[in-house]
C-alpha cells in the first residue's frame, strides 16, 4: 500500500503535481474550494495525460486518472494523507490561513509543503504548533515535465521533514535541491533574474531585439544547459578545468558584471515595447496554444534525453 498524498488547489500546479505523484503509483486526492476548478482540473488531467502516453512518457493514462480522486472537502483530502503539497494563491494572509488549518486537520506526522515560488516557508509557518515539518516544496512550471523541484525549509523545519520529502520527490521522479537556508526567490528563480535582468538592459539599450536574445538562449546556452548545468559547462570549457577557466575568463566576468552597474527597474516603457514586440510574433489569443508547444516540445526533449542517457550515459 503506498502513502496517500493530499494535493490543495487544483490549478495548473496542483493538477501537475497529481500527475507526478498519480503516474508514480501514488493515491491521490485533489481539493479545491472551487468545485467547478476541481472539475476543469480533472478535465485538463485527462488531455495532459494523454500526450504523455501519445509520446511514450507513461503506459497507461487510464491507471494514473484513476488514482486521483477529486474530493470535496479538506477534511476528506487530508484524512489519512503522509504528504501535503498546498497550491494555494501567492498571498502571504492566505498562506497563514491555510497552514493554521492544515497544521490542526492533518495527521501530526504528516509532511506539509508549499508550492509557493516567492514567500519563504518562514513567513507563514512559525506560529504553527506542528512547524517542524513544513517546508516549501517549490516546482518548476509545469511540474510533470520539469522534473527540479526546490526544497526550502525554515529555520526550524526538522531535518526528517526535508528528509522525507527529498525521498519522497525522488520516488516519483522529481530532481530535488535542497536550499542550506532561506533566500527570497530560491535558486532557480534568482538565477532566471539575473539572466533576465541581463536580458532586459540589453534590449533595453538598444544592444540588441529581444528575438535576438531569445535565440541566444534557445540555439546557444539553452543547449549545453539542457543536459549539463553552468558549473559543468565551464569545467569543460578551458582545458584544465573550471579553475583554468576562471584564470583564463574571471577578469572579463568582472569588468561585464560591472558594466551591468546596479539593479534596473523593468521600466513600463520597456514593458509596452517588450509586450507590443511579443504580440506582433504571438497573439494574446495564440498564448494557450503556444504553452501546449511548449509541452509538447518538453516532452520530446524528455524522450530524447532518456534514449541519450541510456546510449551514452548521463
Amino acid at each position: 500500500m503506498t502513502e496517500k498524498i493530499a494535493v490543495i488547489g487544483a490549478g495548473l500546479i496542483g493538477r501537475a503535481w497529481s500527475m507526478v505523484f498519480a503516474r508514480a503509483g501514488r493515491d491521490v486526492a485533489l481539493y479545491d474550494v472551487d468545485k467547478a476548478a476541481l472539475l476543469a482540473a480533472l478535465a485538463a488531467i485527462k488531455l495532459n495525460l494523454a500526450d504523455l502516453a501519445a509520446n511514450g512518457l507513461i503506459d497507461d493514462a487510464d491507471a494514473v486518472v484513476e488514482r486521483i480522486a477529486p474530493v470535496e472537502s479538506l477534511d476528506e483530502a487530508l484524512r489519512g494523507a503522509a504528504y501535503v503539497q498546498e497550491n494555494g494563491p501567492e498571498n502571504l494572509a492566505v498562506k497563514r490561513a491555510l497552514f493554521r488549518e492544515l497544521d490542526a486537520k492533518a495527521a501530526q506526522d504528516a509532511v506539509l509543503a508549499s508550492s509557493s515560488s516567492a514567500l519563504r516557508a518562514s513567513l507563514f509557518t512559525e506560529d504553527l504548533p506542528g512547524r517542524a515539518r513544513c517546508l516549501v516544496a517549490h516546482p518548476v512550471n509545469p511540474p510533470y515535465l520539469v522534473p527540479l523541484v526546490e526544497l526550502s525549509p525554515a529555520p526550524w523545519t526538522a531535518v526528517a521533514t526535508v528528509e522525507r520529502t527529498r525521498v519522497l520527490m525522488e520516488s516519483v521522479g522529481q530532481v530535488p535541491v535542497e536550499l542550506r537556508k532561506e533566500i527570497s526567490g530560491f535558486l532557480l528563480n534568482r538565477l532566471q533574474g539575473a539572466l533576465l535582468g541581463e536580458a532586459f538592459r540589453l534590449v533595453e539599450q538598444g544592444y540588441c531585439s529581444m528575438a535576438d536574445i531569445d535565440k541566444t538562449v534557445k540555439d546557444g546556452l539553452g543547449l549545453r544547459w539542457s543536459f549539463m548545468g553552468p558549473f559543468e559547462t565551464i569545467d569543460l570549457n578551458a582545458p584544465a578545468g573550471i579553475a583554468d577557466y576562471i584564470k583564463r575568463y574571471g577578469a572579463a566576468y568582472h569588468e561585464m558584471a560591472e558594466s551591468a552597474g546596479a539593479p534596473e527597474t523593468w521600466s513600463a516603457a520597456l514593458t509596452a515595447r517588450l509586450e507590443t514586440e511579443r504580440r506582433q510574433t504571438l497573439p494574446a489569443d495564440k498564448l494557450g496554444e503556444r504553452a501546449s508547444w511548449r509541452d509538447r516540445r518538453l516532452m520530446a526533449l524528455l524522450v530524447h534525453k532518456r534514449k541519450a542517457r541510456e546510449r551514452i550515459g548521463g
